[in-house]
Parts: structure tokens; C-alpha cells; sequence
């Protein structure tokens, strides 16, 4: 059997971000206003689908409370977020099978660790870099290059943004797969764009990967 690392985006692939600012507006609507916590938390989740900015909204109706209290609420908060449908499952069968698994995310350590231990997955991982930690974010080729490994023959590397997820393992020679959007990532993914930026395999879920 070829040595394999499976690795992984982690924000709209393995779970959905929209999940994570449910979780935080949920704890700054009960923190601002514990008596209309559940009014407040569907006024801001209308607030944030017509484009406003929340947190503008938030301080200029409460005005107790500074913009930069609230983001800190958001981001550092412990979520109340899952791994979307048969994830878990998926990453257990990819350790049997004996590969060796990554994660590469962009985003602030203390939210990112968050979301790693409330999903309760660190410890599945043989090597996870996140963008703060690490000093750089995707698409920079050390992002990446931190996994090579004189024993692995093949890397794939899974994940959501066509903007920066697929250009660098492109150009490393690896297997780019992006998980096509079904309506509930944050960010819109745009295929009309050069060939070094697109993905070599598109899939609808996971549980496809298991196929490959």
C-alpha cells in the first residue's frame, strides 16, 4: 500500500462556519440581552444575511458594550458547532486504513483550537497548522511544504475556497479535491477562474472520498 496523507481544510469542509457565528451570536445575544436573548439572536442573524454589519448594529443599540468586547465574545468563545454529516466516521476509516492525516486552517488560534476541541477531533490529526500559529496563511507554499514527508508518495488535500485552498497543492503535484458548496458556506466558490486555481476532482460530499 502507498504511504498517503489526507489533508484537510477545516472551516465550510469538515464543519460549517456558518455553525460557529450561530454559536457566538447565540452567547453575545444572551450576554447583551439574557430577557430577549432568543429576539435578539434571530434580529441579528437578519442583520447578518441582508449584509449589515452586526456589530455596528449591536453597539449602536447597546451601548454598554464596545465593538471590540463583543468581536473578542465571538471569537474566543467555546462553540456549540458539529461536524457535518458523517465526518467523523470518514476521518476514523482514512486512520485505519493507516494514512496519515493534516489539517491546515486560517483563522486565530484560540477560535480555531476552539472549534478543533468542541468538534473533538485534535487528536485524530498527525500535524495541524493554523495560520496564527504558523506565521502564514494559504496559499503560502510553507503551509503546505510542513507536510513532506520522504516516506508518502501521494497527498490530497480536501477543502472549500477556490480562491486560495487549490493553487498551492497544484502546484506541489498533489490531489486537490474541493467539496462543492450545497448552500451553507460563508463564502461563494467561483470556478471561472485560471486552471492553476481549480481543484482536479469536485465532490458533492465526504463520504465520496472513500471511493477514491
Amino acid at each position: 500500500m502507498k504511504a498517503k496523507y489526507i489533508i484537510f481544510d477545516l472551516d465550510d469542509t469538515l464543519m460549517y462556519e456558518i455553525d460557529f457565528l450561530k454559536s457566538a451570536f447565540k452567547e453575545i445575544a444572551d450576554f447583551i440581552d439574557k430577557k430577549n436573548q432568543e429576539e435578539l439572536f434571530k434580529l441579528m442573524l437578519i442583520k447578518y444575511h441582508e449584509g449589515e454589519n452586526v456589530f455596528d448594529f449591536l453597539i449602536n443599540n447597546y451601548t454598554n458594550f464596545s465593538k471590540e468586547q463583543l468581536l473578542q465574545m465571538y471569537r474566543n468563545h467555546f462553540p456549540n458547532i458539529s461536524l457535518n454529516e458523517g465526518t467523523d466516521d470518514l476521518l476514523k476509516k482514512i486512520k485505519s486504513k493507516g494514512y496519515k492525516l493534516g489539517l491546515i486552517t486560517d483563522g486565530r488560534s484560540v477560535t480555531q483550537r476552539n472549534k478543533l476541541k468542541a468538534l473533538k477531533i485534535e487528536d485524530l490529526f498527525d500535524k495541524i497548522i493554523v495560520s496564527e500559529e504558523f506565521g502564514s496563511t494559504k496559499p503560502d507554499e510553507r503551509n503546505f511544504k510542513i507536510f513532506l514527508e520522504n516516506d508518502i508518495e501521494e497527498y490530497y488535500y480536501i477543502a472549500d475556497n477556490t480562491k486560495k485552498d487549490f493553487v498551492t497543492p497544484n502546484k506541489l503535484g498533489w490531489t486537490s479535491i474541493c467539496l462543492l458548496n450545497q448552500g451553507n458556506n460563508i463564502h461563494t466558490q467561483n470556478f471561472d477562474l485560471e486552471q492553476k486555481f481549480l481543484p482536479k476532482i469536485i465532490i458533492n460530499s465526504l463520504s465520496e472520498l472513500l471511493k477514491l
